[in-house]
């Protein structure tokens, strides 16, 4: 045992492996962070989560009360974020207090973006219900799919993501992954009327970007080819390598589509094909149909 906590606590073992703190500095916390996606998932869905009475006084009440309680987690989050970074910065960018206001104000204005956030995941959820035919109601498909618990992340992570909020959207829509089994990267841009059908397994990446009344299906891949490699032999990042899909298309299960192509608009790709090129507006992408064949005895398989 003491060889071991000797080994382990030598920094060539731990270096790359380790994050410097700075004592005082908060650091991310997935239980707050669970914590705070619930209960915005109680502002922007009132009545289904948490303790909120609909009735016309009370409600203003408990609105109140969270976003009180959002902007104060979500502010130590965002600056536990901020911190995290701060190690690759320069040192006048980790002023913890100038960070702190920072992250304050950065709270601020994602609490202003909740009524659009409200309005968009209502689109997301009537996609979802006109969709399935198997729904009962809104209510099961908030409540029950897990397209809208990963889709109410994604676009959580998204907007903390255009506010310039370092690893904190990453760790949110990792969290869903985990949840949800569907992966969709913050930096993805996905529009409006927007539902994944069952939605295990759909990988969405980083630099998607998907337009309105689109459906995808379970296990849906909208990924990157090889990635280019630098003068060094190192892959070049942050080049748009993901699909874009235009408005009204539907991807059925397994379809697999790769490279900054364009599936155009009104398009449906059918199940388990794999698409490389770019494909044109109302275009209807299959597998060949099956063929019969009979075999005696094992011969000719």
């Amino acid at each position: 045992m003491r060889e071991s906590v000797t080994r382990l606590s030598k920094k060539n073992s731990y270096r790359s492996v380790c994050h410097e703190h700075e004592v005082g500095e908060p650091m991310p916390s997935t239980e707050k962070m669970a914590k705070l996606v619930n209960k915005i998932r109680e502002i922007i869905f009132p009545g289904y989560f948490g303790s909120t009475t609909l009735d016309p006084v009370a409600i203003s009440y408990y609105m109140g009360v969270y976003v009180d309680e959002v902007f104060e987690l979500l502010s130590e989050q965002i600056l536990a974020g901020m911190c995290f970074s701060c190690s690759e910065k320069k040192a006048e960018d980790r002023d913890i207090q100038k960070n702190r206001e920072k992250s304050k104000s950065i709270a601020a204005e994602f609490i202003s973006f909740l009524p659009e956030l409200r309005r968009i995941m209502s689109t997301d959820v009537e996609a979802a219900y006109n969709g399935d035919p198997a729904a009962q109601g809104r209510g099961e498909v908030i409540f029950c799919y897990p397209a809208i618990r990963a889709i109410s992340s994604y676009r959580i992570a998204h907007k903390l993501l255009q506010l310039e909020v370092p690893l904190i959207p990453r760790i949110i829509s990792e969290m869903a992954h985990s949840e949800t089994g569907i992966d969709i990267h913050p930096r993805a841009v996905i529009g409006e009327n927007f539902t994944i059908d069952h939605g295990t397994g759909t990988v969405i990446g980083a630099t998607c970007i998907i337009g309105g009344n689109v459906k995808l299906y379970q296990g849906v891949t909208l990924g990157a080819k090889s990635f280019p490699l630098d003068e060094n032999g190192n892959p070049i990042k942050g080049i748009p390598r993901h699909p874009i899909i235009e408005d009204d298309v539907v991807i059925y299960a397994q379809a697999t589509i790769l490279g900054r192509i364009t599936v155009g608009k009104g398009s449906v790709i059918g199940g388990n094909v794999w698409v490389t090129n770019d494909v044109p507006p109302n275009s209807r992408v299959l597998q060949m149909k099956p063929r019969s064949a009979r075999f005696i005895d094992g011969a000719g398989i």
